[in-house]
């Protein structure tokens, strides 16, 4: 142990004349401690609802998704299916229609997108079967069958809508498509009856209140697309690639097909989410700020009290840069003790978060995160290890140049001043 580190310590170690100043040192640390927890508790809590979202939104939709730029449809959808599935990192694909339309139920309407998808091939590509609380996918129907026993088309709406529309299951509900028909009558909105044989919910209210599935068929035959799809819809075995397989796909498949992944489609939402991650690092590094400048206080009253001793050692023949080392490893010190509270205590915390706010619910008689407002059971929470670790070195380098100035201060300590009244 070099003779300055030692001396840095004993100053850390207040005497009775000196108990100020050691209650300063660790209000100072206590700073340090409380925004280094803060700061890896709150980035935990927005990488985990930020993970949560990313969680919904891939539940419903798929991870990549390509269509044309024609208007019409895609015709050879299932020769691009079987190009698509030979493209690398791609699990299942599945053909897709999209359109909006208009769901009744009495006097109530609703505008919302209605989705066809194959009831034999949607597992694969999202969580929609999951997410389904009453029914299943089956249900929706296949290909009608000219033996068969002709039944009402089936469809599945979100709990929301579901209830905007006053339905419950096995209810029947008119689909009224935007494009009317030429009658000899004249122009007629075409409208279909659906039974309602489920609901899905997905934790998203967007999604619960205004989407609908239809089978892929009754698709084609409502929206006169016999033969033809919107888009087909691919899973990848890592989402993190999705954007990778998204660009061999458009390599492989080119005009005028268009491919796009997950974080393209939701670009807004996420670059939003990212800066206001980056924000609130931002905001809660005041915190530790606050308390570098109680360690520049510190370490100006140790400064003027050790005086006489800086005299002494500058006497004894130590130099500048041994001085400021003295009192730059005091910020140091104070720096890494605090930091490393504040770990503790941050990884403390993050795994029993909802524990605690449970004990916060019940003791004030609150609800901090109302189910039917958050859709959350529970707080999602994450721990960033990355993010951790940039938090620990801004901690450390911020205490470390908060000490350097009173450090230069104390070096430049003239010995005879200090020396003069003793």
């Amino acid at each position: 142990m070099s003779y300055e580190l030692f001396i840095s310590l004993r100053h850390l170690k207040a005497k009775r004349s000196q108990k100020f100043i050691s209650l300063n040192t660790w209000i100072s640390v206590g700073g340090v401690a409380l925004g280094v927890m803060a700061l890896i508790v709150v980035i935990a809590v927005m990488s985990g609802f930020s993970k949560d979202l990313r969680d919904k939104i891939l539940g419903t939709n798929s991870h990549v998704v390509v269509t044309n730029i024609t208007r019409t449809g895609m015709e050879d959808y299932e020769a691009v299916i079987e190009k698509v599935l030979k493209a690398q990192g791609v699990s299942a694909v599945a053909p897709f229609i999209l359109n909006q339309v208009m769901l009744t139920n009495g006097g109530t309407a609703v505008g919302v997108v209605v989705r066809g998808v194959d009831p034999a091939r949607e597992a694969g590509v999202s969580d929609l079967e999951k997410n389904l609380v009453q029914g299943s996918l089956e249900m929706l129907g296949g290909p009608k069958k000219s033996s068969g026993k002709s039944r009402r088309d089936g469809i599945i709406l979100g709990k929301e809508l579901a209830r905007r529309l006053g339905v419950q299951h096995d209810d029947v509900v008119s689909m009224v498509a935007p494009a009317s028909r030429v009658t000899p009558m004249g122009l007629i909105p075409k409208i279909k009856l659906f039974k309602v044989v489920g609901f899905f919910e997905s934790g998203m209210f967007e999604y619960d209140s205004n989407l609908a599935f239809i089978s892929i068929y009754s698709a084609q035959k409502f929206f006169a697309m016999k033969g033809k799809v919107s888009g087909i819809e691919i899973r990848v075995e890592d989402i993190g690639l999705a954007d990778q397989v998204a660009a061999e796909i458009q390599h492989s498949l080119g005009f005028p097909y268009y491919a796009r992944d997950w974080m393209q489609m939701n670009k807004n939402l996420f670059s939003a989410l990212r800066l206001e991650k980056i924000v609130m690092f931002i905001i809660l590094i005041l915190i530790i700020l606050v308390a570098a400048f109680n360690i520049v206080s510190t370490l100006f009253m140790v400064v003027m009290e050790k005086s006489k001793e800086i005299a002494i050692l500058k006497s004894m023949g130590a130099s500048r840069a041994s001085i400021m080392k003295v009192f730059s490893y005091q910020g140091l010190i104070i720096g890494i003790i605090g930091t490393a509270i504040g770990c503790i205590g941050g990884f403390t915390v993050v795994p029993n978060l909802n524990e605690i706010v449970g004990f916060i619910e019940t003791l004030f008689g609150i609800t901090a995160f109302p189910s039917d407002v958050y859709y959350l059971d529970r707080l999602p929470s994450e721990i960033q290890y990355f993010d951790s670790f940039l938090i620990v070195v801004f901690s450390i380098v911020i205490c470390f140049l908060a000490s350097l100035y009173p450090a230069w201060r104390a070096s430049r300590l003239d010995p005879v001043e200090g020396l003069r009244y003793e």
